[in-house]
């Protein structure tokens, strides 16, 4: 294993595992990610454990469920001070820590960071953002700039990088694009006129009351052009993809500004760079956006790792890999111990290449905040999945990923599935009892 490594954390809101170019996307143009892609290990098969903000970020930050702490839902949720988040336990350990950002997680800026300049809140004005400072849990008065959000985050990260250090150290840069409401960088308002978007397969399903689909698969309120909610609400297929793309790409400039100066300071290859995205979306899939549901757009994220010391490029990794996986991902490769209590699993076995014949075959999901949709938790495995909307009346969902990969036909009540069915509701049960 190498020396103690740096490391930089590029969090999309909301990106596609599909909106990059290294995933095959011929519309969107991401030379950076594309690139990080190439020189590192891609999973094909990474998910969130709860496709909402701030449970995600949560987890992110600690290798726990989101039951296990406390941050259920959108509703200013904090992680608890008895729960170490992992620049936590990387300063403890030697390392400084900067966030910048879009971070979502309640009085996080409160937290010990070297440097902290970012937003604890759902989201910021996008060009006239009011945002924290902190630094060593000193934080400021919030303070008005003006400039596009991510722009002005990952410039502050770029003045923070390049000051000197003698510690190695961790930045996490997570961004505000491409959440809604989807205001472009100006430099992007005309990016991507003129160009054809296909629409999904299930696109026009809600006009025939989802077919196949449960009642509770209905009480999402994220439909396309229905203005239900306000500003944030797209009015069109085409509106909602080319701002979504738009934001992608803007990501995609900030984060080749962050590798741009990691190459000049000769840090690059010392560095484990990561790009993921806190929960997936829905881009007119069932006449939806957004995320919340169990479903493959909403769950599937991307995930990358470069870092030449110890991956060989252009690896792909097929294995399923969780947000809850990253905090120890990054203890191991800092030589940290990872605290039994996580409930993630180091991915280093997989960036090394070695035998993994335990890895995980299935696991849980869970949703709780009932004002985007209906609760639900489920379990995955790599062939199937079963979904369970437990609130009121009962209702459930069953695919068969490897013939149905756009689940398309519910199999729950079909009686040859029926042992199968009742094997997977066991499985969840387990799952639920191992995560505590």
């Amino acid at each position: 294993m190498p020396g103690r490594p740096n490391f930089v954390f590029f969090l999309g809101e909301g990106a596609r595992s599909d909106e990059f170019g290294f995933a095959g996307n011929r519309l969107i143009q991401t030379p950076n990610f594309d690139r990080m892609a190439r020189e590192g290990m891609v999973f094909r098969n990474a998910f969130v454990t709860n496709a909402l903000c701030t449970p995600s970020r949560a987890s992110i930050l600690t290798g726990l469920y989101s039951h296990a702490t406390g941050a259920i839902d959108n509703r200013e949720r904090a992680i608890p001070d008895d729960i170490p988040t992992v620049t936590d336990l990387l300063r403890q350990a030697g390392y400084e820590a900067g966030l910048f950002g879009k971070v979502h997680v309640h009085d996080l800026s409160k937290r010990n960071w070297d440097c902290y300049f970012g937003v604890d809140a759902a989201a910021a004005n996008y060009y006239h953002p009011v945002m924290t400072e902190s630094r060593n849990g000193r934080a400021g008065r919030p303070k008005q700039y003006e400039g596009y959000f991510d722009d002005l985050a990952a410039g502050r990260a770029l003045e923070w990088l390049n000051q000197k250090r003698e510690k190695p150290f961790c930045l996490f840069l997570w961004f505000m694009a491409p959440h809604a409401p989807f205001y472009r960088a100006r430099r992007h308002l005309d990016l991507y006129n003129g160009v054809r978007i296909p629409k999904p397969e299930t696109f026009d399903d809600d006009l025939k009351d989802y077919p196949g689909k449960p009642r509770a698969f209905l009480k999402g309120v994220n439909k396309i052009g229905t203005g239900v909610n306000g500003s944030d609400d797209p009015r069109s297929l085409e509106e909602l993809v080319k701002d979504h793309y738009a934001g992608v790409v803007a990501t995609d400039e900030n984060a080749g500004r962050i590798l741009g100066a990691l190459e000049t300071m000769g840090a690059l290859d010392d560095t484990v760079i990561i790009n993921s995205s806190d929960h997936g979306f829905f881009l007119g899939e069932w006449g939806l956006y957004n995320k919340m549901l169990m479903h493959e757009p909403s769950i599937r994220v991307p995930l990358t790792v470069r870092y030449p010391r110890l991956i060989h490029s252009g690896a792909v990794c097929g294995k399923m890999a969780l947000n809850v996986d990253i905090a120890p991902t990054i203890l191991e490769l800092a030589g940290i111990n990872v605290p039994e209590r996580m409930h993630g699993r180091s991915l280093v076995p997989l960036l090394k290449g070695q035998e993994t014949s335990d890895w995980r075959k299935d696991w849980l999901y869970e949703y709780h905040d009932e004002r985007f949709a209906a609760k639900n938790r489920g379990v995955r495995t790599e062939r199937y999945k079963l979904i369970h909307y437990w609130e009121a009346t009962e209702e459930f969902e069953l695919y068969d990923l490897q013939t149905d990969p756009g689940e398309l036909n519910n199999l729950y009540g079909d009686p040859r599935y029926a042992r199968l069915v009742e094997q997977l509701k066991d499985r969840m049960s387990r799952l639920q009892a191992e995560t505590a």
